[in-house]
């Protein structure tokens, strides 16, 4: 693939999410990513065939070795050799117990640079603690902060701290990369998914640690944001809302217009943004009675043209037929020889150079084992097909 990257080559042992999202960013812009797979492992979220893997895994290629093999571990350092950049995110025991800390890598390539992604990081008491996004959400605050409130702590529902944790990744790689270019030194980082999280709750840490503040779930509301009503409002049909913000007396004497309850305006309890705000309650129920009676477009399209902020939640489905997506061209079709046609979501980062019909669908199990073995590696045939014999390459 052409692009920004197209001279960077990555030797990926990343599963899941979090090193697979940073991976995959670094593909879109030409990268070539070589993705290190075992059959023993290629399950579940790693499974080549899976709808999970292949909305992670684009623009790379896939090669097998079985690591608990000394041979599948010289093979690694071979392909150091030939390699830019290192990404895992196991524990921080895995790469030592094979003997391929960074130190060692470095012995075959000098100016490597290798990000560890871990729970918790390379060291402290709780360094061997594995993680998933939830947990760190959970253990990093971001859980209690997105709550409705401190007895229910739902959370986001997704694993934003994977996805925070592969952006810092990248970051770090690409600094490193420029670091490269000034020094000629390589860089070993150690990113922990955890202090990934802490830091996207500055604001509630440096209130309570400053201040003394005994921070709480604000739900829907914001005691930064200057509107009532503000908030998520059902609509009519199953799982349907509208979020709604109202700023000013001109927004609200909308609202009510559009809402067919000019008498909210003469009501004293929502007289000014103050006293709306004092009554959020009173006035929340009262905007969902309107709301649950109609469609979220409908909300959404009369608020606006009325003046007022408002914005239907989507659904994925939503999503995928939104007008603003499809003339942006931002969903990308792939070919997959198994899944059939697929879609994937493109990246929002546009370079004027990038093509997006260059991209390709997540590769197959092993799928570029003779074009990095033979190709990259120079093996002879008789010796990759001795390492497939034990089960080496496999």
């Amino acid at each position: 693939m052409d692009g920004l990257l197209k001279d960077l080559r990555v030797l990926d042992f990343s599963r899941v999410l979090a090193g697979p999202y940073a991976t995959r960013i670094l593909g879109d812009f030409g990268a070539e990513v070589i993705k290190v797979q075992s059959k023993k492992t290629a399950k579940g979220a790693e499974d080549n065939k899976g709808a999970y893997f292949n909305a992670w895994n684009r623009n790379k290629r896939s090669i097998t070795l079985d690591m608990s093999h000394a041979e599948a571990r010289e093979i690694v350092l071979k392909l150091t050799t030939i390699s830019d950049v290192i990404v895992e995110n196991f524990s921080p025991r895995v790469m030592s117990n094979w003997g391929l800390n960074y130190e060692k890598l470095t012995e075959a390539r000098k100016d490597l640079i290798m990000v560890s992604m871990s729970g918790m990081g390379q060291n402290g008491p709780w360094k061997d603690f594995v993680a998933f996004g939830p947990t760190v959400q959970s253990l990093g605050g971001l859980t209690f902060l997105s709550s409705y409130d401190k007895d229910t702590p739902v959370g986001l529902g997704y694993s934003y701290g994977d996805v925070a944790a592969g952006l810092y990744c990248v970051i770090g790689i690409l600094a490193a990369l420029e670091h490269r270019d000034r020094t000629g030194f390589g860089q070993y980082i150690d990113l922990s998914e955890y202090e990934a999280i802490c830091t996207l709750i500055g604001p509630a840490l440096l209130d309570t640690a400053l201040n003394q503040t005994h921070i709480q779930p604000q739900g829907n509301q914001s005691p930064h944001v200057p509107a009532a009503p503000y908030g998520c409002y059902k609509c009519l049909g199953e799982d349907r809302w509208c979020t709604i913000a109202v700023f000013d007396d001109a927004e609200w004497r909308s609202l009510c217009q559009v809402s067919g309850h000019p008498e909210w305006v003469r009501d004293p309890r929502f007289s000014t943004l103050a006293m709306r705000r004092e009554h959020s309650e009173e006035l929340d129920d009262l905007i969902q009675q309107w709301t649950s009676k109609n469609t979220d477009k409908k909300v959404m399209y009369s608020l606006q043209k009325a003046g007022v902020h408002a914005g239907m939640v989507q659904s994925a489905q939503d999503l995928a037929n939104d007008p603003q997506l499809q003339a942006r061209g931002f969903f990308v079709p792939l070919d997959h020889p198994v899944l059939g046609k697929t879609v994937s979501d493109g990246s929002p980062i546009r370079m004027g150079r990038d093509s997006l019909a260059e991209w390709k669908r997540a590769p197959l199990l092993g799928e570029d084992n003779e074009y990095v073995y033979l190709e990259l590696l120079g093996l002879t045939e008789a010796e990759f097909s001795s390492y497939i014999k034990k089960g080496i390459i496999g």
